[in-house]
Order: structure tokens, then C-alpha cells, then sequence
């Protein structure tokens, strides 16, 4: 049986140890653990043991776990893809939304947040390697997104996320994350300051957290294989 409260220190360890060889502090580095296909018992877990953000990629069942768990006081991220006409439920439910592409959808996202709720945290998605078949903007559309969303109401331009393409070598899995980094370099240097990198997962973690990621998205490391297999993949 995999047990969460097993799992978590575990991962801990390696992301404290990850920040230290890359001359970084741990704290400046957080655990996402990805909680989609997953059953609310080992939400459960991983909350009584100390894990705070969670991650899902779909938004019925993001949001059937966000009711269910309310009382748990939780901080839910959204990273899959955002269609327009799912954009209320998500701004009604969700602490952060990591994918964001389009001005459309960001502005959908401000006008239905309710206000009580307080600042919508966003990221915007980049398609850092070029994939036809991924979610995101081009690299030169970044600054004018970023521009039209810091202006949004409702909403807090945080940082970027990216979901590169699979690579095994460390070296070749640091390209994609350092240009993200100098992305984000890029717009602090337009005045637009930035304080997260959605970036890294299992597999590539490691090489994330040297070039700079301060959210690092982790699922079946944490939980174990997911009930239903998943194509869309995010952590």
C-alpha cells in the first residue's frame, strides 16, 4: 500500500536537497502535490501531514474536491487546460489558475471572481518548446499578455508556468526551465514583477529548482498511480 505520510517527507527531503546543491534556500521552493485521479483519503493524508496546495487538471472533478474538502481549509490550484465557457466555476472555486493563455480568458476570470474571495493568483501558460499539440502563448506574445493581465482587477499576476517536452538528460532538462527564468527576468526588467515559476515534476524536478522554480508540480510520487490514467498531463 502506498502511504502518503511515507511519500511526503521523502520528496521533501529531495526538493531541500535539490535547493541546497543549486545554492538555493529550501523554503523558497513549494510543493504542489497533484491530486488529480486521486481519492479524497489521501488528500486527507497528505493534509493531516502537512501539505497545503493541491493541484487538479480537470475542472468537475477540481471542483467536486474543493466542496467536498471545504472545511480543511486547503489551497487549490487549477493547472489544466481552461476552456472560456468553464471559467466562473473555476474563478468562484480556485486560490490560483496556472494556465492561462489567452486575454479572453483572463478577463472572464476577473469579471466573474467574487470579491470576497480576494485576488485570483494567475500564471500564464508559455509553450516554451514549440508544441503544436501544447497548450500556451509564444514566447514574443508574453509581454503584452502580461501587461493586459497585471491591469485585470481581481486578479494577481503571479508568475509563469510551462510544461516542456519530456527530455532525460539533466543538462538538456535545465534549456526549457532557464528560458522560462530569463522570461520572467525579462519582465521585471518591463516592470512587471513576477514572483513564481510553475515548473518541474517528477521526472525533472531537479533540474527545475537549479534554474529557478519556486512551485514544483508532483503527483504520483506523493500519492501513488491514479485511479483512471490521465492524457493530460501537468504533473
Amino acid at each position: 500500500m502506498i502511504r502518503v505520510t511515507e511519500n511526503l517527507p521523502k520528496i521533501r527531503d529531495l526538493l531541500d536537497k535539490s535547493a541546497v546543491d543549486a545554492g538555493r534556500r529550501p523554503e523558497a521552493i513549494h510543493l504542489l502535490a497533484v491530486s488529480k485521479k486521486q481519492p479524497l483519503e489521501k488528500i486527507l493524508e497528505a493534509a493531516a501531514a502537512g501539505q497545503r496546495d493541491f493541484g487538479e487538471n480537470t475542472v468537475q472533478e477540481g471542483i467536486d474536491k474543493v466542496t467536498k474538502l471545504a472545511e480543511s481549509a486547503l489551497t487549490w490550484h487549477f493547472i489544466g487546460h481552461l476552456q472560456s465557457n468553464k471559467t466562473r466555476v473555476v474563478a468562484e472555486h480556485f486560490d490560483w489558475v496556472h494556465t492561462v493563455d489567452k486575454l479572453k480568458t483572463a478577463k472572464r476570470l476577473s469579471e466573474q471572481r467574487p470579491e470576497a474571495l480576494g485576488d485570483l493568483n494567475i500564471c500564464l501558460q508559455i509553450n516554451i518548446d514549440d508544441e503544436a499539440a501544447k497548450s500556451g502563448i509564444e514566447p514574443d506574445e508574453l509581454a503584452d499578455l502580461a501587461l493586459a493581465v497585471a491591469d485585470l482587477p481581481r486578479l494577481r499576476l503571479r508568475g509563469l508556468m510551462c510544461l516542456p517536452a519530456i527530455r532525460t538528460d539533466f543538462s538538456e532538462q535545465r534549456v526549457p526551465f532557464a528560458r522560462l527564468r530569463k522570461l520572467s527576468e525579462s519582465l521585471a526588467l518591463q516592470g512587471i514583477a513576477t514572483d513564481t515559476l510553475s515548473m518541474g515534476m517528477t521526472g525533472d524536478y531537479r533540474a527545475a529548482i537549479f534554474e529557478g522554480a519556486t512551485i514544483v508540480r508532483i503527483g504520483t510520487a506523493v500519492f501513488g498511480p491514479r485511479n483512471v490514467q490521465s492524457d493530460n498531463r501537468t504533473e
